[in-house]
């Protein structure tokens, strides 16, 4: 039938819409919500003696937490709502108040507490609410995929970030520094312009926002049978939340997750602090800024790319070798950033290496989730795996964030980041260590 992908509906007559466009919808509401990663382009602005806004470093950590930690709690709501009513108009939902967040942060956002309400808590809650839509209806699409399929879902995530990094900071000049929305200075005029944005890409790619048809898989696919001692990761078997929680695996995941991810949201928020540091402390001749920029626009792009690869990988190796790899490459490399991040050479490829494995934590932790869970209550069950993040993107910044500040009042320099380094590379490598205990949850035979 013209348009349609080959797969097997429920119903002969059923037209099913090609599985492709739920992609694509995907990456367009992933590119708004990679807004939150951008935030680390303002931060320079906001903590500067002359900027207008004179937040400390621990303030602008706080803004970004709270929109961490918004988005993942949030979620837990979304993914039992959009398992009701749909998957549509959750994401609709979240592309309002996401835009509404950033809007307000531009007209209001003047002081601490209005950044830390509108950018923070309400632009976070935004993308809780549609950040999980586009995976669970991906997941429930391509069963035969899940890997690669997870990681294309929210690869527009981290690319999203590097196009928002770039256009308010250097892109046709920089929009931090040409624009003057209803006379805000450039960083509320830069929220009242992305606001807008966001909110029109998230509703474009709430349209493909569907779930198949009852019943249906791809063409030539059919699901593997558990056994009766334990299910292989094949998302055969669907736990509700109540029965995950029971799971060691459970446990073993959000543990994992927040090990991982600590090191990558702590490099988000400070990357150019720490590259405008370290660089200054080894002499760069250059302009430390727009070098430590370079970094953390590498960072964005390499996020977006280890979703994608790390998925695709983990489909053929499997998901606990890549999990592994995943998190002992990333603890490897916190443990000697802050000694090759004095040179741009180093701090790019540090950067780079950084931002693929986080990256890869959004492809895998889903998959897995899916896996050992089931892919039918994944919208619902993964919530509670992604809390981690939620917890890590309070703890990553905030101890960033503490010895950045004492080092101010200590003399420290460029010395302050080595601690906070070491705490997330040891933790990535628990992470590492966890993945190597990990099996798959034994269930009864499901007849």
């Amino acid at each position: 039938m013209p348009g349609q992908e080959a797969g097997v509906a429920a119903a002969p007559a059923e037209r099913v819409m090609n599985r492709w466009l739920v992609v694509v919808g995907a990456i367009l509401i992933q590119l708004a919500l990679g807004a939150i990663y951008a935030w680390s382009v303002f931060t320079k602005k906001i903590t500067a003696a002359d900027g207008g806004y004179e937040f400390t470093a621990g303030q602008a950590a706080w803004v970004f937490s709270a929109g961490l930690a918004a988005f993942a709690f949030v979620m837990l709501f979304a993914g039992r709502w959009q398992a009701a009513s749909g998957p549509r108009i959750v994401a609709v939902v979240g592309g309002l108040v996401l835009g509404l967040g950033y809007v307000l942060g531009g007209l209001l956002g003047k002081t601490f507490l209005a950044q830390f309400i509108c950018i923070g808590l309400i632009g976070g809650a935004g993308i809780g609410f549609a950040y999980v839509v586009p995976i669970a209806v991906c997941v429930k699409w391509f069963p035969d995929k899940k890997g690669m399929i997870t990681g294309l879902a929210v690869a527009g995530f981290g690319f999203g970030a590097t196009i928002w990094v770039k256009l308010a900071g250097s892109w046709f000049g920089g929009l931090l520094n040409t624009t003057n929305v209803f006379g805000l200075p450039g960083v509320q005029s830069v929220f009242v312009i992305y606001g807008i944005v966001f909110l029109v890409f998230v509703l474009l790619g709430s349209l493909v926002m569907v779930n198949p048809p009852a019943g249906w898989k791809p063409a030539g696919w059919n699901p593997p049978a558990a056994s009766s001692a334990t299910a292989a990761p094949s998302g055969a078997v669907n736990l509700t939340t109540g029965e995950m929680f029971a799971t060691p695996q459970y446990w073993g995941l959000l543990l994992m997750f927040i090990g991982s991810a600590l090191a990558g949201l702590m490099v988000i928020y400070c990357i150019r602090l720490f590259g405008i540091d370290a660089l200054e402390a080894n002499n760069y001749a250059g302009n430390a800024g727009a070098a430590a920029g370079t970094a953390m626009a590498w960072y964005a792009i390499l996020n977006g790319l280890g979703r994608i690869i790390w998925g695709t990988a983990s489909d053929k190796i499997g998901r606990k070798a890549a999990l592994f790899l995943m998190c002992l490459s990333q603890g490897i490399m916190m443990l000697v950033f802050f000694k090759i991040g004095g040179t741009t050479l180093g701090l790019t490829i540090g950067a780079c290496i950084i931002g693929f494995n986080f990256g890869g934590n959004f492809a895998l932790f889903p998959a897995a989730t899916a896996d050992f869970f089931g892919n039918k209550n994944v919208g619902s069950n993964y919530p509670w795996v992604f809390l981690a993040y939620g917890i890590a993107g309070i703890a990553g910044p905030q101890v960033a964030g503490y010895f950045k500040d004492a080092a101010s009042t200590s003399g420290a320099g460029v010395n302050a980041w080595i601690t906070p380094f070491i705490v997330a590379g040891v933790a990535c490598l628990v992470a590492a260590v966890l993945a190597l205990l990990l099996k798959a949850p034994k269930h009864k035979t499901v007849e």
